[in-house]
């Protein structure tokens, strides 16, 4: 069961991972962005969906087999305990030679309605993951199976992805910028922060539009502040 509500999801949806760095950056909280994920289609709306994570090591020779994925821990028997709505986040240790999943993974995972999939790794079979439609942000792709390169350890577990700490649950906002987490306790308070943070810089824009100087608008200062209020009213 997600702890988040609907309408949280469907908000947080409407904001960027561009303003949820500065809110969060604000707030202390720097490394939050995983990078070597970005988006593998340009059509990808933004997603946001509580964390499932999935964790990878590198291969060692007697775990890392064809046969490790019919055991009852693997990617397979992880991919169905995935709950609706939630984001896939996969801790590949950032290997980009072995694909942590293929076209038929990512077709279940679809039709379980998992919002997205992201790792720091690749994933294989580009053509058919791509007609899956479900929203990838990966390093890339490559040819050979996980196996290849990697281990699969463990589901629902801290992970780390593209240098970042990712709890179970923490919320995962992704769009053309990449792949943002908002920790789980500072959601709520991250979110109606955003909310702010979007309608101020959509009225700074307006005034750039209209010619307006950057100094004492981008940040605003004190007038500036004060004129945004009465747009407001």
């Amino acid at each position: 069961m997600s702890v988040y509500t609907p309408l949280m999801i469907a908000t947080f949806k409407k904001i960027s991972t561009a303003t949820l760095t500065t809110v969060l950056l604000k707030k202390g909280i720097k490394n939050v962005w995983i990078r070597g994920a970005f988006p593998l289609s340009n059509d990808q709306e933004r997603v946001a969906g509580p964390a499932f994570t999935l964790r990878f090591i590198p291969a060692r020779e007697d775990l890392a087999t064809p046969a490790s994925w019919s055991a009852p821990i693997s990617t397979r028997s992880a991919i169905e305990q995935m709950p609706a709505g939630c984001i896939a986040i996969v801790g590949a240790d950032g290997c980009t030679d072995a694909g942590v999943f293929g076209d038929i993974l990512c077709q279940r995972m679809k039709q379980l309605n998992v919002a997205a999939m992201i790792t720091d790794g690749v994933v294989r079979d580009i053509d058919g993951v791509l007609q899956t439609k479900l929203g990838i942000w990966a390093a890339g792709t490559s040819a050979p199976p996980s196996v290849a390169g990697l281990t699969f350890i463990n589901w629902q577990e801290p992970i780390g992805c593209g240098g970042v700490a990712i709890m179970p649950n923490d919320l995962i906002v992704a769009d053309k910028d990449g792949a943002v987490i908002v920790p789980v306790n500072l959601v709520s308070e991250v979110l109606e922060i955003s909310i702010e943070q979007e309608k101020l810089e959509a009225w700074i824009m307006d005034k750039v539009r209209q010619g307006a100087s950057l100094p004492g608008l981008y940040p605003p200062n004190e007038a500036n502040k004060r004129r945004y209020e009465d747009a407001k009213k």
